[in-house]
């Protein structure tokens, strides 16, 4: 008997893609998502799900001039920035991924932070930083102990799942843009 495939499903392959990062030494920040959506796997982009605002909320933030996309991603180093995930493995949902996903990628994760040293370290969502690191309290924003070498935000997640406004996760993302040029 054939199988079948939904229509709107990436391909099976996707799952076992690894996106890779957008870095270079010496930038102003990192922007360290949880992990890759399956659009993006089966697109080989960073944040290629047209419902995610990642690349409108960096523009309308200030972190860069004028809009990328996930084409453009690599152009995101000409202004600073940078991309990576704390967890490899691409799923549709991010609660598909185990705590011992995100505890297993830390060391990695840690790894190409110091190799690289951003100044800035912005994890977007909480959870892989409350599971990586283990805060005390965790509140959005700059926290008080630095991750790798780097000063860590946590800033909200832009996915089109997130609960926060396109204006709510811009002024959240202005404060990092404003510590990063300074």
């Amino acid at each position: 008997m054939a199988s079948r495939t939904r229509r709107d499903s990436p391909p099976a392959h996707s799952e076992k893609v690894v996106l890779p990062d957008v870095l270079a030494h010496g930038l102003r920040v990192v922007f360290c998502g949880l992990n890759p959506g399956m659009s993006s796997a089966a697109q080989g982009m960073p944040f290629a799900n047209p419902t995610n605002r990642f690349w409108r909320v960096l523009h309308l933030a200030g972190f860069t001039p004028s809009m990328l996309g996930p084409g453009r991603s690599r152009e995101l180093l000409r202004y600073g920035c940078g991309l990576t995930t704390a967890v490899r493995r691409p799923t549709v949902m991010s609660s598909e991924l185990a705590p011992r996903e995100f505890a297993e990628g830390a060391d990695a994760l840690r790894a190409r932070i110091r190799e690289y040293a951003p100044a800035h370290v912005a994890f977007m969502g909480k959870a892989a930083y409350r599971i990586i690191q283990r805060p005390s309290s965790l509140d959005w924003g700059d926290q008080e102990e630095t991750f790798a070498g780097a000063r860590a935000w946590v800033v909200p997640n832009t996915s089109g799942l997130s609960r926060f406004t396109l204006d709510e996760l811009v002024a959240a993302y202005r404060p990092l843009c404003s510590a990063a040029l300074a």
